[in-house]
């Protein structure tokens, strides 16, 4: 007797199944949850920027109808977008959220710190940033960074210990079978916590997309006056560029990712909605940080060396 072979469809299968997006999903609502659990004083790195901008997405998800328990922090620079500024604002005031700033230029004003030759200032927020940090007490500080992004990113669990001077030893860094997080810290030490670590950038897109967020509109093409450095288009501005040699032109651009106007650069797309934006990160072969930030290119363990001072 032959055997009968009844094909059925997953759906059909396991109606219960979450898909890709709800999996990443449910698992970052599970780590906003667990450190509001084990923490005092949580803070969300804040910026404006497509990943912070899901994170917090995420965090009212996971706590909603009630409000959001954490401040938000953004160490501004002094140098970036003021389209992502307008938007980070906005942004507070809609969800009724305290923000706290950390100001590069005031540090540079103080004398504390001293500007580059190169005048970009990403290097520079690390000492504002973990200033902040102490001065307010927070004990857990949750951040954007995804392991996709960079091989110093993808050496660091969920749950990152730093210690009482917001250093990151990576033999320090703790197992995390089975999504049990271990927040242990002594007095003075902190937990850099990112839940959205295993997700890519195309799963930001795409949930961007389900989730209809809303962006700033640098994120889709746009003319823009920019100019080359080092193989990237950089925007025109006051910050110290472009130099005598250097000619702006006019462009069809967009950015991938946002910091620094120094050392971020925009791509030549016409990528004008958000299915156009997820082809074109389907076909691309180069991280957005490895496309577009010029303080990632300075050296092989350029973030490596910075997340070992204190820096994200």
């Amino acid at each position: 007797m032959s055997a009968v072979t009844t094909t059925v469809s997953e759906d059909t299968a396991n109606p219960y199944a979450l898909s890709h997006l709800d999996s990443l999903e449910s698992e970052a609502v599970h780590i906003f949850r667990e450190v509001a659990g084990e923490f005092e004083r949580p803070v969300i790195l804040f910026s404006g920027g497509k990943d912070s901008i899901v994170m917090l997405h995420l965090a009212l998800k996971a706590f909603a109808p009630a409000p959001v328990p954490f401040s938000l922090l953004h160490v501004d620079t002094g140098h970036n977008f003021p389209e992502v500024l307008e938007y980070r604002d906005r942004t507070v005031k809609k969800h009724g959220l305290r923000l706290h700033v950390a100001s590069v230029q005031e540090y540079i004003d103080a004398g504390k710190l001293r500007e580059r030759p190169d005048g970009t200032r990403n290097p520079l927020q690390t000492v504002p940033l973990t200033e902040a940090i102490q001065q307010h007490r927070f004990d857990a500080v949750f951040g954007g960074g995804r392991r996709d992004e960079e091989k110093a990113r993808a050496k660091e669990r969920v749950f990152s210990l730093r210690d009482e001077f917001s250093q990151w030893d990576p033999r320090r860094q703790r197992p995390e079978l089975w999504q049990l997080y271990n927040g242990r810290h002594a007095p003075g030490e902190h937990v850099r916590v990112f839940p959205i670590s295993n997700w890519t950038e195309l799963d930001v897109w795409q949930y961007i997309e389900r989730e209809s967020i809303e962006l700033p509109e640098i994120y889709f093409a746009h003319e823009r006056e920019v100019f080359s450095r080092n193989g990237m288009w950089l925007t025109a501005g006051g910050w110290g560029g472009p130099k005598e040699h250097e000619a702006t032109e006019t462009r069809l651009v967009r950015y991938r990712t946002v910091g620094d106007m120094s050392c971020t650069g925009a791509v030549d797309s016409d990528a004008t909605t958000l299915d156009a934006v997820i082809t074109e990160i389907a076909a691309s072969r180069l991280t957005e940080r490895g496309a577009t930030r010029a303080d990632d290119k300075m050296s092989e363990a350029a973030m490596e060396d910075r997340k070992r001072e204190g820096y994200f």
